[in-house]
């Protein structure tokens, strides 16, 4: 018998601006416990070392937390330019440096031809310091060991890369870009298409595709939680800041289903529409229209969309179902 998880069963989103030096699963676990929540996952890790737009889900959230890692997502970056470094962060030991000199003669020319070079598809390898698995383990494990291992590249797409400083070795991007991109990765890769060599210096999520909402820092949610009495059950101050279940997915189209219908796609059954959706997609949001919650992700179900609203057999079918205690 499976152990039962002590906590509440609280439902929602908090949007975290993840400080510096912590990971985050380790700032996931510090929210939870504000919330003494039973189930809890994020939408991407963050390195360490990076800063930024975390969002955090909690209980029937987490159904659908995995549909934001294919989100598209933006990052602020500062780049060292002129050192290359084992892991392509300033955690890692230098493993190439390059002449004062050389930094000198770069020109605007230069960049600008690399940020060209660096904007739309393209096959990524990803860092021997990511978390993609091997065997069963994270790359980073075996290049701490110090054992290189085979990688698959990828396809990625940076949507945009803008200037928004540049003086001597320190270079400023914004950089817009598909699932999948690792940040370090693609700094070393520019910094070696600049004949220099680069890693990150900083680096700071700002935007992820589909999320919206306030952000708040750990200090600001420490400062809520210790409004709270767990010894008499009072979380109202923290839980306050929940979003709703779907605030990760804002970006997925939408179908609204009466509230019949919502009862029996909440039951696991197709529900019937009385409109058709606006656009084609593979997995919708499915909203229950007497209060506009959030119910679910579906698939449509009818001979072809072209057919017309319910009475020519259009149907949501259950992916996800989430339970609702109201």
């Amino acid at each position: 018998m499976g152990r039962r998880k002590s906590g509440r069963d609280v439902s929602g989103v908090i949007l975290l601006d993840k400080p510096r030096d912590i990971s985050s699963n380790a700032a996931l676990q510090q929210v939870r416990r504000f919330l003494n929540a039973n189930k809890a996952g994020h939408t991407g890790a963050l390195d360490p070392a990076a800063t930024g737009l975390l969002p955090l889900c909690f209980g029937e959230a987490t159904k659908v937390s995995h549909y934001s890692l294919e989100a598209d997502k933006a990052y602020r970056v500062e780049a060292c330019l002129g050192i290359r470094t084992t892991t392509s962060d300033s955690e890692g030991e230098i493993v190439a440096q390059a002449d004062a000199a050389l930094l000198e003669r770069l020109t605007q020319a230069d960049i600008d031809r690399v940020i060209k070079q660096f904007t739309g598809p393209q096959q990524q390898s990803p860092s021997m310091y990511s978390a993609l698995k091997h065997e069963g383990k994270p790359l980073y494990y075996y290049a701490r060991l110090g054992i290189e291992v085979p990688r698959k590249t990828r396809a990625i797409s940076i949507r945009e890369i803008n200037l928004v400083a540049w003086h001597g070795a320190r270079l400023v991007l914004d950089v817009t870009c598909s699932k999948g991109t690792y940040i370090r990765t693609l700094i070393d890769d520019m910094g070696a298409a600049l004949g220099c060599g680069a890693h990150v210096a900083e680096l700071h999520r700002s935007w992820i595709e589909g999320v919206v909402g306030p952000v708040y820092s750990a200090e600001e949610l420490a400062a809520v939680a210790a409004q709270t009495d767990p010894e008499q059950g009072d979380y109202a101050a923290i839980d306050a800041l929940l979003l709703a279940n779907d605030t990760v997915i804002q970006h997925l189209p939408t179908v609204t289903v009466e509230a019949a219908e919502a009862g029996k796609f909440l039951l696991g059954n197709p529900a019937q529409l009385t409109q058709p959706p606006e656009v084609v997609a593979d997995h919708y949001r499915v909203l229950r229209s007497s209060d506009g919650v959030f119910i679910g992700m579906g698939l449509l179900q009818a001979p072809a969309l072209a057919t017309g609203p319910a009475e020519a057999g259009l149907w949501v079918k259950p992916k996800r179902v989430l339970n609702l205690r109201d």
